[in-house]
């Protein structure tokens, strides 16, 4: 088997060592679906310094193949370094270089730090200036995580790429075309991230982890001597650490710190002064500082052209309908078939219906069978048949019950 070829963005390499692979007691070789035997095979493990990621790199050693770990630098080392939290920078590059020295594979950095910028944070800062909810982890998968590393793994002569993510690629009676499924174990399910993922990528990637539960990962990553093996779980965006994401948007938009209105949206009173619209998002109670109502408020919507910030009682949340855009099919939708969406990553999928077609970037209309409260546009909405992903889109507008 040729070896792997060098992009000239590589900033750090880690030679392999004569490590011998672990052994897990599990068919890792199934856990790839590789095409041949796995000793004729290599993988390239996408890996962000975290315990999933690593075990998946341990994984895939395990089956006797030919690994590869890429780390994609997406943000600044140096500010990074030593920050908890956060990924694909700082300590989780030491942390994934570690992890390929412990396996003796073979360990490549590049410095996507430009691209996940401009592709990723710059649209985070304009989402918020446009009084919309970005979903940036969507936004990484669908442009560094899967679409360069795709790529890259292509360029490598790489048989699959293989990720961290808790979701299943499962292979049905459609012969050649696997489906993209829920996670084994709800709490750790990510699907909602990847309802963007095309069938030609879905084709190449796997997903080892999505048939086992957190705690079996870290106990495999025991048995394989990581070192990150307690590392705690990333909570926030990955370039937000400390969970302010209002001061990083101000820091790149300093307009998104400029002052307005607080409206109440049935009255039109006005009833104080906000500190930027960047501040807050549709369903947000706490912060508002405006006390003493006969019932509680919520953000209503935001007008960024008046820099308006509308609230109202919570019936006010209600949607009946949203209109989801850019929208992503995966495999094919069953007439019939009973269709559930969620619209933030940590709701419940809720029964729908739409109208329109699916997929390739068209607009649908969604509709809820019961009221959704606080859908926020900018957010995704991904579309379910039972723990199928059929895929979503970007919530552009909606339809409260209200009106």
């Amino acid at each position: 088997m040729k070896g792997p070829c060098l992009y000239g963005a590589a900033i750090m390499i880690t030679a392999p060592s004569l490590t011998d692979s672990p052994t897990f007691g599990l068919d890792t070789s199934a856990l790839f679906d590789l095409p041949r035997p796995a000793s004729e095979c290599r993988i390239v493990v996408a890996m962000s310094g975290g315990v999933d990621s690593s075990v998946v790199a341990a994984l895939a050693a395990d089956t006797g193949a030919e690994v590869i770990g890429i780390t994609l630098q997406l943000y600044d080392y140096g500010a990074a370094t030593g920050r908890k939290g956060a990924c694909c920078a700082g300590d989780d590059i030491s942390d994934a270089r570690a992890v390929s020295d412990r396996l003796g594979i073979a360990h490549y950095v590049f410095d996507h730090e430009s691209a996940f910028r401009e592709d990723v944070v710059e649209q985070f800062a304009d989402e918020y200036l446009a009084g919309r909810t970005p979903v940036p982890c969507i936004r990484c998968n669908m442009g560094p995580k899967f679409t360069d590393l795709f790529r890259m793994a292509r360029e490598l002569g790489a048989d699959c790429l293989a990720t961290g993510h808790y979701v299943r690629r499962v292979e049905t009676e459609q012969a050649g075309e696997p489906h993209l499924f829920r996670a084994v174990d709800p709490a750790r399910d990510q699907s909602y991230f990847l309802y963007a993922t095309t069938q030609e990528q879905l084709d190449y990637i796997r997903f080892p982890l999505g048939g086992l539960p957190k705690t079996k990962v870290r106990e495999l990553a025991e048995t394989a001597g990581l070192r990150n093996a307690a590392k705690p779980d990333s909570q926030d965006i990955c370039f937000v650490p400390d969970g302010n994401y209002a001061k990083i948007v101000t820091k790149m938009r300093p307009e998104g710190g400029i002052s307005g209105a607080i409206v109440h949206a049935v009255t039109g009173e006005t009833m104080g002064k906000h500190k930027g619209i960047v501040h807050y998002t549709v369903g947000q109670r706490k912060g508002l500082d405006i006390g003493g109502q006969p019932e509680p408020l919520y953000v209503i919507g935001l007008d960024a052209e008046t820099r308006e910030v509308r609230v109202g009682p919570k019936r006010m949340l209600a949607v009946e309908c949203a209109t989801v855009i850019e929208t992503n099919l995966i495999g094919k939708l069953v007439e019939g078939e009973p269709l559930t969406a969620k619209v933030r990553s940590l709701s419940k999928p809720v029964p729908i219906t739409f109208s329109g077609p699916i997929g390739n970037g068209a607009s649908v209309t969604i509709r809820f069978a019961t009221p959704e409260f606080g859908v926020a546009p900018g957010q995704a909405a991904v579309i379910y048949a039972g723990e199928r992903v059929i895929g979503g889109g970007w919530i552009d507008a909606t339809t409260s019950v209200a009106s």
